[in-house]
């Protein structure tokens, strides 16, 4: 898996108040990049879903030029969530995904990582 600083700062929030974000991408389909990141005991749930909403809102993408591009190709999306201890971590998957451009679409899976670290306080 490739990190790539430019997807993460059109697709995550600018300044997040709390945790951090990073963008991944892979050449895998979704489902081997779902393996291969481990389900973690989750269900892998694939749903078809439109660019804008699989995307959402957080970021400051081009929307018309995401909507353009995928031109009514649905995304398919995995979510999931774990807990580890103090760290709280979200993904999305996401294929076929964009490149930084917004102008040609990719086979792999891109993945979206929110990680959230709490402080453990004594007597919890």
């Amino acid at each position: 898996m490739i990190c790539d600083p430019l997807l993460g700062a059109l697709f995550t929030p600018p300044r997040p108040q709390l945790g951090r974000y990073e963008v991944c991408t892979t050449s895998a389909g979704l489902e081997s990049a779902a393996a291969e990141i481990g389900t973690r005991g989750q269900e892998v749930r694939i749903e078809p879903l439109e660019a804008l909403d699989a995307f959402g809102a957080a970021g400051p993408y081009n929307r018309a030029a995401l909507a353009r591009l995928y031109g009514g190709t649905r995304v398919r999306v995995v979510r999931r969530w774990q807990q580890r201890g103090n760290q709280f971590m979200s993904e999305t998957l996401l294929s076929p995904y964009p490149d930084a451009t917004l102008t040609r679409l990719n086979s792999g899976t891109m993945v979206i990582r929110f990680t959230l670290d709490r402080e453990l306080r004594e007597g919890r």
